[in-house]
């Protein structure tokens, strides 16, 4: 019998601002990721994933692109999610941000915050309502 593994977390986060007291804050976001991390006992991908800069405030993420081509791989072999500070670091429109958990959701994973918030089983509900 062959033990279940940890869900395996992809740290996002974005930030268009290069002043110090914004570095700083991203600094702060990641501790914040890692510990959530640890707390829920998933294991962290790489990374993380940052899009800064213009990246940063248009629909087009490339690093969110490479998170999602990265989660996709390890989809088939384990548990997957996208761990972000909270859900304004996806897009702080909510229209924005529920195509971007979609994504996340295309590539075989959920979405977290380290607030605990999740869409782990209510986007899923939606999606498994479509599929009957």
């Amino acid at each position: 019998m062959s033990a279940v593994q940890a869900p395996l977390a992809f740290v996002y986060d974005r930030c268009a601002s290069r002043d110090l007291r914004t570095r700083r804050e991203l600094e702060m976001r990641m501790v914040g990721c890692h510990a959530s991390a640890d707390r829920e006992g998933w294991v962290l991908a790489g990374g993380p994933w940052l899009d800064r800069g213009a990246d940063a405030l248009s629909t087009h993420r490339p690093q969110l692109s490479a998170l999602l081509d990265s989660m996709q791989a390890e989809a088939g072999r384990r548990e997957v999610l996208c761990l972000v500070h909270d859900w304004g670091r996806l897009a702080t429109d909510t229209t924005h941000r529920l195509i971007l958990q979609q994504r996340i959701i295309e590539a075989g994973g959920w979405s977290a915050t380290t607030f605990g918030e999740s869409d782990r089983h209510s986007i899923r509900a939606v999606l498994v309502g479509r599929q009957s």
